[in-house]
C-alpha cells in the first residue's frame, strides 16, 4: 500500500517536473523570438541611418536574419545613393527569398541549388519539383525550377513557372528579368523590353538588364525608321 502511494507521489512529481520543463521551454522559445524580432527591428532601423556603412551593415544583417516582413525596407535600399548599400541590399534580398521558413524544405532546396550549380540540370529540376510539392507557396522553389528549364531550353515550361513566381512575389526582379530573357530568345522584342523595364524599375542595379534595354531600344528604333 505504502509502495503504491509512493509510486503515485512519484508520478505526480514527474508530471509536475514535465509541466515545469515545458513551461520553461515555452518561455525560452518566446524569449528567443522576442530577441530575434528586436534584432530585425534594430537592423531595419539601421537602413535609415545617415551613414552609408551603417545602412550596408544593416542590409547584411537582414540577409542573415530577415524575413518577408523586412523585404520592403530592403527593396527600398536598392535605390540607395550608396553603391555598397545597394549591393548589400540585393544580396540580402536573395538570401531572404531563399529561406522557405521550413528547415526540411530548405535542405532539399539547397540540394537542388548544388545540383544546378554542378550542371546536373535534370536532377535539379526534379529536386525543385520536390521543393514545390513540400511548400508550394515558396516562390523561390518555382523560380529556381524556372531557371533550370530556361537553361535546358524549355522556354514554355520556364514561363509557366515564372507565372507561379510572380503570383507569389510580384516584386521578384529576377523572374521579371527571366521573362525578358525568354521573350528575347523568342524574338519578341517589345515583350522582352517591357519585362526588362519592370525589372529595372524595382532593381536599378542590374547592369545586364540595362544593357539589354539599350540594345532592344536601338533595334526597335531602327525598325521604326524603316517604316517611316
Amino acid at each position: 500500500m505504502q509502495a503504491a502511494a509512493g509510486r503515485r507521489v512519484g508520478k505526480r512529481a514527474a508530471r509536475a517536473l514535465a509541466v515545469a520543463m515545458l513551461a520553461a521551454l515555452a518561455l525560452g522559445v518566446a524569449a528567443a523570438r522576442d530577441e530575434s524580432a528586436e534584432l530585425r527591428n534594430r537592423a531595419l532601423a539601421g537602413l535609415k541611418s545617415p551613414k552609408a556603412e551603417e545602412r550596408a551593415s544593416a542590409s547584411r544583417e537582414l540577409g542573415e536574419i530577415g524575413r518577408d516582413a523586412e523585404l520592403p525596407g530592403l527593396l527600398a535600399a536598392l535605390h540607395d545613393e550608396s553603391e555598397e548599400v545597394r549591393r548589400a541590399a540585393e544580396q540580402a534580398i536573395w538570401r531572404v527569398w531563399s529561406r522557405s521558413g521550413d528547415a526540411a524544405t530548405d535542405r532539399v532546396f539547397e540540394s537542388g541549388v548544388a545540383q544546378m550549380q554542378g550542371g546536373d540540370l535534370r536532377a535539379a529540376a526534379e529536386t525543385f519539383g520536390q521543393v514545390i510539392g513540400m511548400k508550394p507557396e515558396f516562390a523561390e522553389g518555382w523560380n529556381k525550377r524556372a531557371t533550370v528549364w530556361f537553361m535546358l531550353g524549355e522556354d514554355d515550361r520556364s514561363l509557366r513557372d515564372c507565372d507561379e513566381v510572380i503570383k507569389r512575389n510580384p516584386y521578384h526582379f529576377g523572374v521579371l528579368a527571366g521573362y525578358g530573357q525568354i521573350h528575347l530568345r523568342k524574338r519578341d522584342l517589345p515583350a522582352a523590353l517591357g519585362y526588362f523595364e519592370r525589372a529595372l524599375a524595382i532593381n536599378p542595379n542590374m547592369a545586364g538588364v540595362r544593357d539589354s534595354i539599350d540594345a532592344i531600344g536601338r533595334i526597335l528604333a531602327e525598325r521604326r525608321k524603316r517604316f517611316i
